[in-house]
Protein backbone atom coordinates (compact mmCIF):
# COMPACT_ATOMS: atom_id res chain seq x y z
CA UNK A 1 0.00 0.00 0.00
CA UNK A 2 1.36 3.46 -0.83
CA UNK A 3 2.67 5.25 2.24
CA UNK A 4 2.09 8.97 2.75
CA UNK A 5 4.99 11.27 3.65
CA UNK A 6 4.58 14.83 4.90
CA UNK A 7 6.44 17.51 2.97
CA UNK A 8 7.75 19.75 5.74
CA UNK A 9 8.20 22.74 3.44
CA UNK A 10 4.52 22.72 2.44
CA UNK A 11 2.67 21.36 5.48
CA UNK A 12 2.55 22.74 9.03
CA UNK A 13 4.17 25.99 7.87
CA UNK A 14 2.53 28.04 10.63
CA UNK A 15 5.25 26.77 13.01
CA UNK A 16 9.03 26.36 13.02
CA UNK A 17 10.68 23.32 11.44
CA UNK A 18 11.27 21.55 14.74
CA UNK A 19 7.55 21.78 15.54
CA UNK A 20 6.63 20.56 12.05
CA UNK A 21 8.54 17.35 12.73
CA UNK A 22 6.56 16.74 15.91
CA UNK A 23 3.28 17.64 14.21
CA UNK A 24 3.88 15.18 11.37
CA UNK A 25 4.51 12.36 13.81
CA UNK A 26 1.44 13.31 15.86
CA UNK A 27 -0.74 13.09 12.73
CA UNK A 28 0.36 9.53 12.01
CA UNK A 29 3.08 10.07 9.43
CA UNK A 30 6.04 7.71 9.56
CA UNK A 31 8.12 9.61 7.00
CA UNK A 32 8.73 13.10 5.69
CA UNK A 33 10.23 14.74 2.64
CA UNK A 34 12.02 18.08 2.56
CA UNK A 35 13.03 20.63 -0.04
CA UNK A 36 15.37 22.54 2.26
CA UNK A 37 16.84 20.22 4.91
CA UNK A 38 19.84 22.54 5.16
CA UNK A 39 17.69 25.02 7.10
CA UNK A 40 18.48 23.01 10.23
CA UNK A 41 21.97 21.76 11.17
CA UNK A 42 22.28 18.23 9.85
CA UNK A 43 23.15 16.56 13.16
CA UNK A 44 20.25 18.28 14.91
CA UNK A 45 17.84 17.45 12.10
CA UNK A 46 18.82 13.80 12.15
CA UNK A 47 18.42 13.67 15.90
CA UNK A 48 14.99 15.35 15.86
CA UNK A 49 13.71 13.05 13.13
CA UNK A 50 14.97 9.96 14.92
CA UNK A 51 13.40 11.05 18.20
CA UNK A 52 10.07 11.54 16.39
CA UNK A 53 10.30 8.10 14.76
CA UNK A 54 10.27 9.52 11.23
CA UNK A 55 12.04 8.18 8.16
CA UNK A 56 13.16 10.54 5.41
CA UNK A 57 11.74 9.55 2.04
CA UNK A 58 13.31 12.31 -0.06
CA UNK A 59 15.29 15.53 0.13
CA UNK A 60 16.20 18.05 -2.54
CA UNK A 61 19.75 18.60 -3.62
CA UNK A 62 20.76 21.99 -2.15
CA UNK A 63 20.25 25.13 -4.25
CA UNK A 64 22.26 28.01 -2.79
CA UNK A 65 20.47 30.77 -4.73
CA UNK A 66 16.85 29.62 -4.42
CA UNK A 67 15.64 32.94 -3.01
CA UNK A 68 17.17 34.71 -6.02
CA UNK A 69 15.46 32.46 -8.54
CA UNK A 70 17.97 29.63 -8.80
CA UNK A 71 16.42 26.24 -9.42
CA UNK A 72 19.45 23.97 -9.64
CA UNK A 73 22.22 23.71 -12.21
CA UNK A 74 22.38 20.17 -13.61
CA UNK A 75 21.40 21.39 -17.10
CA UNK A 76 23.49 24.57 -17.05
CA UNK A 77 26.57 24.31 -19.30
CA UNK A 78 29.75 25.26 -17.48
CA UNK A 79 28.30 24.59 -14.02
CA UNK A 80 29.98 21.22 -13.52
CA UNK A 81 31.97 22.15 -10.41
CA UNK A 82 29.01 23.89 -8.84
CA UNK A 83 26.79 20.90 -9.55
CA UNK A 84 29.22 18.37 -8.14
CA UNK A 85 29.72 20.40 -4.99
CA UNK A 86 25.97 20.62 -4.41
CA UNK A 87 25.57 16.92 -5.16
CA UNK A 88 28.28 16.00 -2.66
CA UNK A 89 26.56 18.14 -0.02
CA UNK A 90 23.17 16.61 -0.75
CA UNK A 91 24.40 13.02 -0.67
CA UNK A 92 26.35 13.58 2.53
CA UNK A 93 23.27 15.08 4.18
CA UNK A 94 21.10 12.22 2.92
CA UNK A 95 23.45 9.65 4.42
CA UNK A 96 23.63 11.57 7.71
CA UNK A 97 19.85 11.79 8.20
CA UNK A 98 18.96 8.49 6.56
CA UNK A 99 17.21 9.91 3.49
CA UNK A 100 16.49 7.29 0.87
CA UNK A 101 16.55 9.57 -2.17
CA UNK A 102 17.82 12.93 -3.37
CA UNK A 103 15.96 14.95 -6.01
CA UNK A 104 18.36 16.48 -8.53
CA UNK A 105 17.15 19.83 -9.88
CA UNK A 106 17.85 20.70 -13.50
CA UNK A 107 17.74 24.49 -13.38
CA UNK A 108 16.37 27.32 -15.49
CA UNK A 109 18.40 27.50 -18.68
CA UNK A 110 19.19 30.99 -20.05
CA UNK A 111 17.42 31.74 -23.33
CA UNK A 112 20.69 32.13 -25.24
CA UNK A 113 21.82 28.58 -24.39
CA UNK A 114 20.96 26.02 -27.11
CA UNK A 115 18.73 23.28 -25.78
CA UNK A 116 20.89 20.45 -27.20
CA UNK A 117 23.85 21.82 -25.24
CA UNK A 118 21.76 22.05 -22.07
CA UNK A 119 20.53 18.49 -22.55
CA UNK A 120 24.07 17.21 -23.02
CA UNK A 121 25.10 18.92 -19.77
CA UNK A 122 22.07 17.47 -18.01
CA UNK A 123 22.72 13.93 -19.16
CA UNK A 124 26.37 14.10 -18.14
CA UNK A 125 25.43 15.50 -14.73
CA UNK A 126 22.83 12.77 -14.16
CA UNK A 127 25.22 9.99 -15.11
CA UNK A 128 27.77 11.35 -12.64
CA UNK A 129 25.08 11.79 -9.97
CA UNK A 130 23.76 8.26 -10.45
CA UNK A 131 27.23 6.78 -10.08
CA UNK A 132 27.95 8.84 -6.96
CA UNK A 133 24.56 8.16 -5.39
CA UNK A 134 24.72 4.46 -6.11
CA UNK A 135 28.12 4.25 -4.44
CA UNK A 136 26.63 5.94 -1.37
CA UNK A 137 23.61 3.65 -1.27
CA UNK A 138 21.24 6.51 -2.14
CA UNK A 139 18.74 6.83 -4.97
CA UNK A 140 18.33 9.98 -7.04
CA UNK A 141 15.25 11.22 -8.83
CA UNK A 142 14.32 13.71 -11.52
CA UNK A 143 10.96 15.44 -11.79
CA UNK A 144 9.18 17.33 -14.54
CA UNK A 145 7.89 20.66 -13.16
CA UNK A 146 5.08 22.42 -14.98
CA UNK A 147 5.93 25.74 -16.69
CA UNK A 148 3.15 27.64 -14.94
CA UNK A 149 4.70 27.11 -11.51
CA UNK A 150 8.32 27.27 -12.65
CA UNK A 151 8.71 29.12 -15.97
CA UNK A 152 11.81 28.17 -17.93
CA UNK A 153 12.67 25.08 -15.90
CA UNK A 154 14.63 22.75 -18.15
CA UNK A 155 12.56 19.64 -17.49
CA UNK A 156 8.86 20.45 -17.86
CA UNK A 157 7.58 17.46 -19.86
CA UNK A 158 6.89 14.28 -17.85
CA UNK A 159 7.27 12.19 -20.98
CA UNK A 160 10.76 13.60 -21.49
CA UNK A 161 11.61 12.92 -17.85
CA UNK A 162 10.62 9.27 -18.25
CA UNK A 163 12.58 9.01 -21.50
CA UNK A 164 15.71 10.38 -19.82
CA UNK A 165 15.46 7.87 -16.96
CA UNK A 166 15.14 5.05 -19.48
CA UNK A 167 17.96 6.37 -21.67
CA UNK A 168 20.42 6.59 -18.78
CA UNK A 169 19.27 3.25 -17.42
CA UNK A 170 21.15 3.46 -14.12
CA UNK A 171 19.69 1.55 -11.14
CA UNK A 172 20.21 4.54 -8.83
CA UNK A 173 18.15 6.89 -11.04
CA UNK A 174 14.37 6.88 -10.86
CA UNK A 175 11.39 8.98 -11.89
CA UNK A 176 9.78 11.33 -9.39
CA UNK A 177 6.19 11.22 -10.62
CA UNK A 178 4.39 14.33 -9.42
CA UNK A 179 0.67 13.90 -10.06
CA UNK A 180 0.04 17.65 -9.77
CA UNK A 181 2.66 18.72 -12.32
CA UNK A 182 1.79 15.87 -14.68
CA UNK A 183 -1.93 16.64 -14.64
CA UNK A 184 -1.23 20.26 -15.56
CA UNK A 185 1.15 19.48 -18.41
CA UNK A 186 -0.12 16.18 -19.83
CA UNK A 187 -3.03 14.69 -17.90
CA UNK A 188 -4.07 11.05 -18.48
CA UNK A 189 -2.59 10.17 -15.08
CA UNK A 190 -3.80 6.59 -14.81
CA UNK A 191 -2.36 5.56 -18.18
CA UNK A 192 0.90 7.35 -17.48
CA UNK A 193 1.23 5.51 -14.19
CA UNK A 194 0.69 2.26 -16.10
CA UNK A 195 3.35 3.17 -18.63
CA UNK A 196 5.99 4.39 -16.18
CA UNK A 197 5.40 2.09 -13.21
CA UNK A 198 8.69 0.28 -13.72
CA UNK A 199 10.78 3.45 -13.30
CA UNK A 200 8.77 5.37 -10.67
CA UNK A 201 10.87 5.80 -7.52
CA UNK A 202 8.81 8.45 -5.71
CA UNK A 203 5.36 10.01 -6.09
CA UNK A 204 4.01 13.40 -5.02
CA UNK A 205 0.43 14.64 -4.93
CA UNK A 206 -1.52 17.88 -4.67
CA UNK A 207 -4.88 19.15 -5.83
CA UNK A 208 -5.24 20.69 -9.28
CA UNK A 209 -5.42 23.52 -10.18
CA UNK A 210 -4.71 25.30 -6.88
CA UNK A 211 -2.10 22.97 -5.32
CA UNK A 212 -4.23 22.60 -2.21
CA UNK A 213 -5.51 19.38 -0.60
CA UNK A 214 -5.52 16.51 -3.14
CA UNK A 215 -9.28 15.99 -2.86
CA UNK A 216 -9.99 19.58 -3.91
CA UNK A 217 -10.10 19.98 -7.68
CA UNK A 218 -9.81 17.77 -10.70
CA UNK A 219 -7.85 14.72 -9.59
CA UNK A 220 -9.13 11.77 -7.56
CA UNK A 221 -6.59 10.83 -4.88
CA UNK A 222 -8.42 7.69 -3.80
CA UNK A 223 -8.47 6.31 -7.34
CA UNK A 224 -4.83 7.21 -8.01
CA UNK A 225 -3.46 5.80 -4.76
CA UNK A 226 -5.52 2.63 -5.21
CA UNK A 227 -4.17 2.34 -8.74
CA UNK A 228 -0.60 2.70 -7.48
CA UNK A 229 -1.40 -0.13 -5.08
CA UNK A 230 -2.69 -2.30 -7.93
CA UNK A 231 0.51 -1.59 -9.84
CA UNK A 232 2.55 -2.85 -6.90
CA UNK A 233 4.02 0.51 -5.93
CA UNK A 234 5.13 0.32 -2.31
CA UNK A 235 7.13 3.55 -2.11
CA UNK A 236 6.30 6.91 -0.60
CA UNK A 237 3.73 9.44 -1.75
CA UNK A 238 4.80 12.91 -0.69
CA UNK A 239 2.07 15.38 0.26
CA UNK A 240 3.45 18.45 -1.47
CA UNK A 241 0.49 20.80 -1.30
CA UNK A 242 -0.48 24.11 0.31
CA UNK A 243 -3.28 23.56 2.84
CA UNK A 244 -6.29 25.83 2.54
CA UNK A 245 -6.26 26.42 6.30
CA UNK A 246 -4.69 24.68 9.28
CA UNK A 247 -2.83 21.62 7.95
CA UNK A 248 -4.43 19.18 10.40
CA UNK A 249 -7.94 20.24 9.35
CA UNK A 250 -7.42 19.04 5.77
CA UNK A 251 -6.51 15.39 6.36
CA UNK A 252 -10.00 13.92 6.08
CA UNK A 253 -9.22 12.46 2.65
CA UNK A 254 -6.10 10.72 4.04
CA UNK A 255 -7.73 8.91 6.99
CA UNK A 256 -7.83 5.57 5.17
CA UNK A 257 -4.03 5.74 4.88
CA UNK A 258 -3.57 6.32 8.59
CA UNK A 259 -3.25 10.12 8.62
CA UNK A 260 -5.41 12.16 10.99
CA UNK A 261 -5.71 15.72 12.23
Amino acid sequence: MPRLAANLDFLFTDRPLSARIDAAAACGFTAVEMQFPERMPTAELGRRLKDAGLDVALINMPVDDWDRGGRGCAALPGADDRFRGALDDGLARAVAIGAGRVHVLAGVVPRDVPMPLARASYMAALRHAADAAGAAGIGITIEAINPRDMPGYFLSDPDEAAAIVREIGHPALGLQFDLYHTQITRGDLTRRLDRDADIIAHVQIAGVPDRSEPDRGEIAPGHLLDHLDRLGYDGWVGLEYRPCARTEDGFGWAARWGIHG
